[in-house]
């Protein structure tokens, strides 16, 4: 019964700026490394960043700097923070438990929330 929502996206402006939300619900989200991963139309899904369980961040090369995820457990969610959105953020971001090595464990990805980055 575990069930993963995501939401907070939207059309914006280039350099404009986003907060995604995951709401986790039927599970205890702090016995688990947290991810987040973004496909866009015609392209794989990709992993974009990662937080363990005790906090500690991880960073696609593309999205340094401007990405910051954060959990908060007492309220089992998950965070998404953007700035300076470019066009190639543009796609579908979920979110997802993930193995040590980033692998993740969702099997069922559903809609996600779109975030469309335009002019």
């Amino acid at each position: 019964q575990v069930q993963l929502v995501e939401s907070g996206g939207g059309l914006v402006q280039p350099g404009g700026s986003l907060r995604l939300s995951c709401a986790a619900s039927g599970v205890g989200l702090k016995w688990y490394h947290m991810a987040w991963y973004r496909q866009a139309p015609g392209k794989q899904r990709e992993l974009v960043a990662s937080i363990t369980n005790d906090g500690r961040t991880m960073y696609a090369d593309s999205v340094k700097g401007r990405f910051t995820v954060s959990r908060d457990d007492a309220k089992n969610m998950l965070y998404l923070e953007i700035l300076s959105l470019k066009p190639e953020d543009t796609a579908d971001y979920h979110c997802s438990p993930r193995t040590v090595t980033g692998t993740p464990l969702r099997s069922d990805w559903g809609q996600g929330t779109r975030v469309t980055v335009s002019s």
